[in-house]
């Protein structure tokens, strides 16, 4: 089972070095970020085809990857000594965000109400109303 919490890290910390001037560093928690974003993605989309509930983790996971495998190709083009490139940045918060969406709706789940379905009677036998109608008399 993939965990969502590794490359949610890898990526916290790659966008730390990158904010602390750490460049080395943060290019290569960048870069060990995009197979385990790829590993979560992955068992996310295997999830939701084998029926669980998970579209969208699915679906941020994807995306994340997306901008995970953006932010580590940004900042590895950068200059170097120029710093962290805005896209590499913007791009890690946006990851961050969406994995971060799944957790929020996991919250949000309980204030959600389910609605009340009737049960359908089941309808009494000529035998049983002849039964209860002598009972009652």
């Amino acid at each position: 089972m993939g965990s969502r919490l590794l490359p949610l890290v890898l990526a916290t910390a790659a966008l730390a070095a990158g904010a602390a001037g750490l460049d080395w560093f943060a290019l290569w928690f960048g870069l060990l970020a995009v197979p385990a974003a790829a590993a979560a993605a992955f068992v996310a989309v295997s999830d939701s085809l084998e029926g669980r509930r998970a579209p969208w983790r699915a679906v941020t996971s994807g995306v994340a990857l997306v901008l995970v495998v953006v932010a580590s190709a940004a900042r590895e083009n950068a200059p170097t000594g120029a710093g962290a490139s805005p896209i590499a940045t913007w791009g890690l918060l946006l990851a961050m965000l969406a994995y971060g969406v799944p957790l929020v709706a996991w919250v949000l789940e309980p204030m959600r109400v389910p609605r009340r379905t009737r049960r359908p009677q089941r309808r009494l036998r000529p035998a049983e109303v002849d039964e209860l109608l002598s009972r009652a008399a």
